[in-house]
Order: C-alpha cells, then sequence, then structure tokens
C-alpha cells in the first residue's frame, strides 16, 4: 500500500467525521423551526421503521412552527406516536390531516445546555479525527518497519498527515463556533 493511499484514506475519513458533525448539529435547534430537526425520527411504516421524511412532506411555514403533512392520511397517529416518544420534547398537535409541532421560545439556560452539546459533540468529532490520524501514522510507521519505505519518507507522511489532522480540527472548532453563535443568538 502506497504512502499515498494513506494519505488519501485519513483525508476521506476526516470529511466524512466531519459530514456527521454537520449532520449531528443540524438536529439540535437554534430557535427556529427547521425541517432538519426531525432527519433522525422513524415512524411504524406498515410493520418497518421509516424516517419520516419519507412518509410525509415537512415544512416551516412560519419561523417556529414545522408543520407535517403525512402523504398517506392514516399515518398522522403513528408520527405523532413517533415524535412524542423521541428526545425533541415537542408535542405535537393535529387536525386528522396535518401535523404542526410549535417549537418554544429557547431559555437562557437552555442556550447555554444546546452550546455545551454542541461542544461535547465537536469534541467527540476532534476526538475521532484524532483517532484517524493515529491509524494513519501506525501505518506509516509499520510500512518503515517493514522497510517500504524511507525515514525522509515516513517524516513526509505524518507531517503530512499531521497538516490534515490540524486543518480539520480548526474547521471543526470553526462549524462549533457557527453553531454555538446561532443559538445564542436571541431572535
Amino acid at each position: 500500500m502506497p504512502v499515498s493511499s494513506i494519505h488519501d484514506t485519513a483525508k476521506s475519513k476526516m470529511e466524512k467525521t466531519k459530514d456527521v458533525l454537520r449532520a449531528d448539529l443540524m438536529a439540535i435547534r437554534a430557535g427556529r423551526a427547521n425541517p432538519q430537526l426531525l432527519d433522525r425520527i422513524t415512524v411504524d411504516y406498515y410493520g418497518s421503521q421509516t424516517p419520516l421524511k419519507s412518509v410525509a412532506n415537512i415544512s416551516a411555514p412560519e419561523p417556529r412552527v414545522l408543520q407535517i403533512n403525512p402523504w398517506d392520511a392514516k399515518m398522522v397517529k403513528e408520527i405523532s406516536r413517533a415524535i412524542q416518544a423521541s428526545d425533541l420534547g415537542l408535542t405535537p398537535s393535529n387536525d386528522g390531516k396535518v401535523i404542526r409541532l410549535m417549537l418554544p421560545e429557547l431559555t437562557a439556560e437552555r442556550r447555554k445546555e444546546l452550546t455545551k452539546l454542541v461542544r461535547k459533540t465537536a469534541e467527540e468529532s476532534k476526538v475521532a479525527i484524532r483517532a484517524i490520524r493515529r491509524d494513519a501514522v501506525d501505518q506509516v510507521k509499520k510500512m518503515k518497519k517493514n522497510s517500504e519505505i524511507t525515514e525522509d519518507d515516513q517524516k513526509k507522511a505524518e507531517e503530512m498527515i499531521q497538516k490534515y489532522t490540524d486543518a480539520n480540527i480548526k474547521e471543526i472548532d470553526k462549524i462549533c463556533a457557527d453553531k454555538e453563535k446561532e443559538i445564542m443568538e436571541v431572535r
């Protein structure tokens, strides 16, 4: 396995880690209605767990209201049940055809809790990035031990991997700071 493939693998894994972080942060609400808030919710659709967005249209007609239009009217109760069972802390109201979720205004205390959650999630991503770095460096060291590469190549490869790591951790910090700013912003 050439050193460049180790770089490419580490780089793609780090990108995936950042994508997962972004998706996790999208699920944390920042005071305004966002249909992606419901991305992790699944409903029992004729015996199989199906993502909510696959059985209904989700929109945000107002800044603090999410509207869910199930394609099958029989799903209204099932969707309401799934939302209540989730960790969102929202109570759905429905008129038999459409489900509405009213998002309460965030209190200062709740905003602080959410920023702690954002920091924790970002730290988990940083740990994952560092683990990817460690694995890549271990592979390079193994190649050196097996005399597949020279010591100079090993140093260059380790420096390159560290550069990727530093850049990705810096980007995670920026993503985290942007989300914290969004949460703390009072509308």
